[in-house]
């Protein structure tokens, strides 16, 4: 029998299945030449909007769909066992979080409506040439003016970055003050004097995902942009978000393994070694029942988690074990799985040739995993 997820109903079956067929006309198309272009088409942002798919789980009287997290579980599965690489759906969905539990009402209704209809692109700019995973590093700096911040500093690896129109800035407006000093600042890039995007980088995997470089040379942002309005407090927001972060990337992960699996399977089934299928070699057969094993296992943590976050009680131990554990083996169980393919692996035309390199960030972003067993590390 089937494994069910506890968190799913018959409504969410129908979402599924509408987010399903969404991804299967709109989105997986087009993968080969966002891929070249380096980011997706602007119009696939207002088609997701129209479908309800961009904040699923914001409540409807900010624009969004009113769903929980469940309903936002179910579009990154889709997108992830689909095998989309490009659209950065992710980073929008987390910044729209942090408006709605850090932000003003003033900043809610502004913003979140505008992010629900795909009318904005929202991107969060943490990390530093000098600073990833230890925020306190962070060096640009806000400087009140009257009432603006004058904002000086680059960001780098931001993803969404090239496209966005909003962008969640860390920043110090207290340098003296340490983590303290640190706030959140709403920053709209539209003809923006001062503000610069780079170039889209080039990466190892994620190709149609625009990952670029932000600069700020005194760009004036109004000091009401600060996120909730509380300059200071953008450390506490950030530890306070985080976990809705890492929950989704761990979702993502699980549901590239369920990909892996099913992909590796089938090629097993079909490719032939010494006149009989590559699936009755007992080495094949055991390596697979390792990964079904621990794909259940992961299966079953996430929704352990899921079901957390849902009911307000995943703190940030239990989603960086989910984020650290679940990327981990995504990458184990892909490179598994790439192997049973042969020389066929290696190769870019074969899905799990792609899932091998876009995997490998996930153990990066959202905070190294060693950064995650630190955090764990703590709580012995």
């Amino acid at each position: 029998m089937a494994y069910i997820s506890p968190w799913m109903n018959s409504e969410l079956d129908g979402f599924r299945d509408a987010v399903r067929r969404f991804v299967a006309a709109e989105i997986m198309p087009h993968q080969a030449r966002w891929k070249k272009q380096q980011h997706v088409d602007r119009a696939i942002w207002n088609k997701a909007g129209e479908m309800g798919m961009l904040l699923a789980d914001i409540p409807d009287h900010f624009g969004g769909s009113g769903g929980t997290f469940a309903h936002e579980c179910v579009v990154f599965e889709e997108l992830s066992s689909a095998g989309d690489s490009c659209f950065g759906l992710h980073v929008h969905a987390i910044v729209a979080h942090y408006i709605l539990n850090q932000g003003t009402e003033q900043q809610k209704q502004k913003y979140l409506p505008q992010l629900a209809k795909g009318a904005m692109i929202a991107a969060i700019a943490m990390t530093e040439p000098g600073a990833g995973s230890d925020l306190q590093g962070v060096r640009t700096s806000a400087q009140l003016d009257g009432d603006h911040y004058v904002i000086n500093g680059s960001k780098t690896f931001i993803s969404n970055g090239f496209m966005a129109d909003l962008v969640l800035l860390v920043a110090k407006t207290d340098p003296a003050k340490g983590a303290k000093g640190t706030s959140l600042i709403l920053v709209e890039t539209a003809d923006l004097a001062g503000y610069r995007r780079g170039r889209i980088l080039e990466k190892l995997g994620q190709k149609g995902q625009d990952t670029c470089e932000l600069f700020f040379d005194n760009v004036r942002v109004p000091a009401e942009n600060i996120l909730g309005g509380i300059p200071g407090a953008g450390f506490i927001q950030l530890m306070t978000e985080l976990p809705y972060e890492r929950a989704i990337v761990a979702v993502a992960g699980v549901a590239a393994i369920e990909r892996a699996l099913a992909l590796t399977v089938e090629h097993t089934r079909e490719r032939l070694v010494f006149g009989k299928p590559l699936i009755e070699m007992q080495n094949t057969r055991f390596v697979l029942a390792e990964i079904k094993t621990e794909a259940m296992v992961a299966r079953v943590f996430i929704d352990h988690c899921i079901a957390q976050l849902i009911d307000g009680n995943l703190d940030t131990v239990r989603a960086s074990m989910a984020k650290y554990w679940i990327t981990d083996l995504q990458c184990s169980v892909i490179d598994r799985c790439l192997q049973l393919f042969g020389g066929y692996g290696y190769m870019l035309e074969y899905p799990i040739t792609e899932m091998y390199a876009d995997a490998r960030v996930q153990r990066i972003y959202g905070g190294a995993n060693e950064i995650m067993k630190e955090i764990i590390a703590r709580s012995l």
